[in-house]
């Protein structure tokens, strides 16, 4: 079984992975409208 020290270093890495991905993929989306209003803008 896990300890709580693992258990609390999980979450923590969870919650940075989620925000990680979260805010690439916003930037992601930032770039392709971007890119599509200089294109067929």
């Amino acid at each position: 079984m896990l300890n709580d020290k693992t258990k609390v270093w999980f979450k923590r890495l969870g919650t940075a992975g989620f925000l990680f991905f979260l805010i690439k993929g916003l930037i992601w989306l930032a770039v392709f409208a971007g890119v599509g209003n200089y294109v067929f803008g």
